[in-house]
């Protein structure tokens, strides 16, 4: 089994305070394992992070952060969210994922 930060992708974007975290969390899953997204099998989500509006998605496989990845545009939708997000999908990297993230919910 591939090291967990090999499977991991960092998602940016996720609207903030919109709903409870228990419900994004379930709205995030459902995104990331649909075949239309490139997704697969999710072994964990983990929201709300220390950043706000940022989440850790790991995939049981690691070629799903692959597919995911080469996916043009990420649009966060469910019914329960009143309209698209877009979101940012990065490689995890424990070396540098905070300063990416610090780019990417940041601007400079």
């Amino acid at each position: 089994q591939a090291a967990k930060s090999a499977r991991t992708v960092v998602i940016a974007g996720i609207p903030d305070g919109l709903l409870h975290d228990d419900v994004m969390t379930d709205i995030l899953m459902i995104h990331f394992q649909m075949s239309k997204n490139n997704g697969g099998d999710v072994e964990e989500v983990m929201y709300p992070t220390m950043k706000k509006g940022v989440a850790y998605v790991t995939f049981e496989d690691e070629e799903v952060v692959e597919s995911v990845l080469k996916k043009d545009e990420h649009l966060l939708e469910d019914k329960r969210l009143s309209q698209y997000y877009p979101l940012k999908v990065t490689r995890y990297c424990e070396n540098v994922s905070s300063f990416i993230i610090y780019l990417v919910v940041l601007p400079l």
